[in-house]
């Protein structure tokens, strides 16, 4: 991480304008991943760095001062204790990112495999327990990509991302601000989740009960064709950022 400033630098220039400014916001990506991990005294260290890196973006940086000055202005311990009851205790916070779509479901087993084909199609070996749908690691793993690769990709995404920043942004959480960087690059308008995700049967049954024709109410969205996360606004399918499966059908 401390390094971050000086790898971003140093990038080989793209053949265009376009390409440049496309490709600058790509390794900005970097940035605000490192700023939505756990904060420890590294990364708290590696601040100035972290805002130097985004020298060539004063937009971004005025954006994410809020959160800089949070991170700077608070003791280690109370940053911690923080995050851990933003992120960690607040199931509607989470930064994996299938349980907003899948819940604990056995589909988000199935799309975590799907995204580490993805990651290491594009030469990511994971290392470490961060699951693939974490965050930062996604949004790592598109800064490493050209913006052709990564914004498609992060189209698929947004949608969960976005839901995810309009949580903290009601909550009044000052990691809102990270989310609203990356909903600007993205090429997709998200669309609002129409419900959350149910993560298992004991809960849907305790929550809602079975209607009034018997059905529990798992089985009634699976009735209607209906996935496990549910459709999103508009009456599309639930979203997947992950590559389709070679051969299945297309809408």
């Amino acid at each position: 991480m401390s390094d971050l400033a000086h790898d971003l630098a140093h990038e080989t220039a793209p053949a265009s304008p376009l390409a440049a400014a496309a490709n600058g916001a790509m390794r900005g990506l970097q940035v605000l991943s490192a700023l939505l991990l756990y904060p420890e005294a590294e990364m708290i260290a590696a601040l100035p760095e972290l805002r130097q890196a985004l020298d060539s973006q004063p937009f971004w940086q005025a954006r994410l001062q809020p959160l800089f000055d949070h991170l700077g202005g608070a003791r280690l311990i109370d940053l911690q204790q923080q995050y851990v009851q933003t992120f960690d205790r607040s199931p509607g916070h989470s930064l994996h990112l299938f349980e907003h779509i899948h819940g604990e479901s056995r589909d988000r087993g199935q799309a975590m495999v799907d995204l580490l084909a993805e990651y290491s199609k594009h030469g990511l070996q994971m290392v470490g327990d961060d699951l693939p749908d974490y965050v930062p690691l996604f949004l790592e793993f598109l800064s490493q990509q050209d913006a052709d690769t990564a914004l498609p990709l992060l189209g698929d995404a947004i949608h969960v991302l976005a839901h995810l920043g309009r949580k903290l942004r009601a909550s009044g959480s000052p990691y809102a601000c990270v989310f609203d960087l990356v909903e600007t690059l993205s090429p997709v308008v998200p669309e609002e989740l129409s419900e959350p995700p149910v993560r298992d049967m004991d809960e849907a049954l305790e929550t809602f009960g079975p209607g009034a024709d018997g059905v529990e109410p798992l089985l009634a969205g699976a009735a209607m064709g209906i996935g496990a996360a549910g459709p999103i606004a508009g009456g599309q399918q639930p979203i997947h950022f992950y590559p389709r499966a070679a051969g299945a059908a297309q809408p």
